[in-house]
């Protein structure tokens, strides 16, 4: 199934918002979005007490984030509930929003960023590269628009069932 187009957003609500501001739940739904993650299994990926987890895995929930999906039985014979990630966030758009609220927001993905690539270890990054640009408004808002347009074009591609999953941060800011 293809993920959501970003061409489809809407205007995120203020809940929305404030679920999608915190740089645990966005490693949360990353981590939930190509596999149903058990809690446990969450706190065991990100290093982090289950009942923190499980905090961040309600309010997910709540605001339609996450998904809960079929209890299934453990290893040892446990119930488990497994969470699977909507794809919600790709259909919000925060661009409407107050200025406070977007630079929370923004701020949530690079630390959610700055903790993946430290859990990856340099031997998985591919590529991350920081360039200085003199653009006039023009060209920027081309670029910007061509960006979008790629990001756009990879969201909306078919999971490859033997691929493995990859994280991608882009940004255009001016200095």
């Amino acid at each position: 199934m293809a993920r959501p187009s970003w061409g489809e957003r809407r205007p995120a609500t203020y809940v929305e918002l404030k679920a999608m501001a915190h740089p645990l739940r966005l490693r949360i739904l990353r981590l939930c979005l190509d596999q149903a993650l058990t809690n446990k299994e969450l706190a065991d990926r990100l290093d982090r007490d289950p009942a923190t987890v499980l905090h961040h895995v309600r309010t997910l929930v709540g605001t339609g984030f996450l998904v809960a999906e079929q209890v299934r039985a453990g290893a040892r014979g446990a119930l488990e509930k497994p969470y699977r990630a909507t794809g919600k966030s790709w259909r919000l758009s925060i661009d409407d929003s107050p200025v406070d609220d977007q630079q929370r927001d923004h701020l949530a993905m690079v630390d959610a960023l700055r903790e993946e690539v430290a859990d990856a270890g340099p031997e998985r990054v591919k590529i991350l590269s920081r360039l200085g640009l003199l653009l006039s408004d023009q060209a920027a808002a081309e670029l910007a628009g061509r960006l979008d347009d790629l990001i756009d074009e990879l969201a909306g591609r078919d999971p490859d069932p033997a691929g493995r999953p990859y994280g991608l941060f882009l940004g255009l800011h001016e200095h």
